[in-house]
């Protein structure tokens, strides 16, 4: 087999076969194939597309390419959830707790940031102490014992994807409904869950920017995850503005508790309700959506939700005292405040750019050398459809860098303001089952 003829098949937008798809992957992640040629067949898919055959043996090549998590010690339907990623999304934080509460195993390994987004592993080590490298004896046990664990990816999950993707990045193949499908369920089989639900996010903030795009990369995915056993679940949900009203790792994590003791922004709430519902629901503890989401409005309003994520960061090594004095987290030298250049309503907010500016600020990495500011972030004192005067704040920088200008240059771009008062904004926009 030669991989000039694969390139040449795929080309001319004829059906590869599984064999032909594991030579192309396993020879590329062995170093038999040059970039070169990897790069030219990420391009023929880029432009040819993939079936959902093809699709389901790349994400099952990518699997086999490196380690599988072995969940078969845990006791239960194993759960887990994906983003698709955006900007203020600490919905992790708040459905692992939730979903362990009514008895669901969650088996959770989560990422780093990557771009404008912020990742669920870099907001938990804001808090003292809390240990994301977990054994997988301590892994599986706090899950069995407690319902809950989080950790990082495993440094051989899924190696072909990870240089596969350093590829696309660099030759303008990151764009295609098969190569993110198949790089984000393989990830998630290769985790070793039963059941998955997928958070896919759609508008300015997302990497979907609009809802037909978004329906079929979440609609691929759920084929994927079907055809490879897995009860699968997407919900498109609303990224054409932050969520909440926090951006950054320690101010996450305080919105997080918020949302947990019951007095969270709605869009987070409603996102993460109905996230944690479906969890609920593929684990077996509930027959329906409903049911479960009532349920776990309750456990939030009862204060066995906040309870429970004391215990997360308890059995993690954290100190469970930061839920009740957030203060505990770390704070920044700076907090500078912006104001309304004109009296209106707040029209758009461009959530890449505020994610962008987060990262300017220190939240996030730009360069692997890049270490975080656990205290940077943004505050948005208003949302989209909030009136506001000429002179009010409408955010607050956070940062510890004395020069923030580029930061503050880019927050002026992201928010638009006008005489008309948008239409309200949707949270979930679909299911797809």
């Amino acid at each position: 087999m030669l991989a000039i003829e694969i390139i040449e098949k795929k080309k001319n937008g004829l059906q590869l076969t599984k064999h032909e798809i594991d030579f192309m992957v396993e020879g590329y992640t062995k170093g038999l194939i040059p970039d070169y040629q990897m790069s030219a067949f990420l391009m023929s898919i880029y432009f040819q597309g993939m079936t959902k055959e093809e699709t389901s043996n790349l994400t099952l090549a990518y699997v086999n390419s490196g380690d599988r998590v072995d969940l078969s010690a845990i006791n239960g339907i194993k759960v887990d959830k994906h983003s698709t990623g955006g900007v203020g999304d600490k919905i992790s934080l708040i459905v692992i707790p939730l979903v362990a509460s009514v008895g669901v195993p969650v088996a959770k390994m989560s990422g780093r940031g990557l771009g404008h987004t912020g990742g669920t592993i870099d907001k938990l080590e804001s808090i003292e102490g809390f240990r994301i490298e977990l054994s997988e004896e301590e892994f599986n046990y706090n899950v069995n014992s407690y319902k809950m664990a989080i950790t990082g990816q495993s440094a051989n999950l899924v190696p072909a994807d990870k240089k596969t993707y350093a590829l696309r990045d660099v030759t303008a193949t990151v764009n295609s409904i098969p190569l993110i499908a198949s790089s984000v369920m393989s990830k998630k089989i290769a985790s070793g869950a039963d059941a998955i639900v997928l958070d896919v996010k759609v508008g300015s903030g997302a990497f979907m920017k609009s809802i037909e795009q978004a329906k079929e990369l979440a609609q691929t995915m759920v084929d994927i995850g079907n055809s490879l056993n897995r009860k699968t679940v997407a919900i498109l949900s609303n990224m054409n503005q932050p969520l909440g009203k926090e951006v950054g790792n320690a101010n996450e994590i305080k919105e997080a508790i918020k949302v947990l003791k019951g007095e969270g922004e709605v869009d987070e709430t409603t996102v993460a309700l109905t996230i944690a519902s479906y969890m609920a629901v593929l684990g077996g503890a509930f027959n329906e959506f409903d049911i479960a989401y009532e349920k776990l409005e309750n456990i939030i309003k009862s204060g066995e939700a906040i309870d429970k994520f004391k215990e997360l960061i308890k059995i993690q090594g954290g100190n469970p005292e930061i839920v009740d004095h957030p203060n505990r987290l770390p704070k920044p030298k700076y907090s500078i405040e912006i104001k309304a250049n004109k009296s209106g309503y707040i029209y758009n907010i461009y959530a890449e750019i505020i994610g962008i500016s987060a990262m300017l600020l220190g939240a996030g990495r730009r360069t692997k050398e890049d270490k975080i500011d656990y205290a940077a972030g943004i505050t948005l004192n208003k949302k989209i459809g909030d009136k506001v005067s000429i002179g009010e704040t409408i955010c607050i920088l956070h940062t510890n860098k004395e020069d923030y200008n580029e930061a503050l240059e880019r927050i002026l771009e992201a928010y638009i303001i006008s005489d008309n008062q948008p239409a309200r904004e949707q949270f979930i926009y679909e299911i797809i089952k």
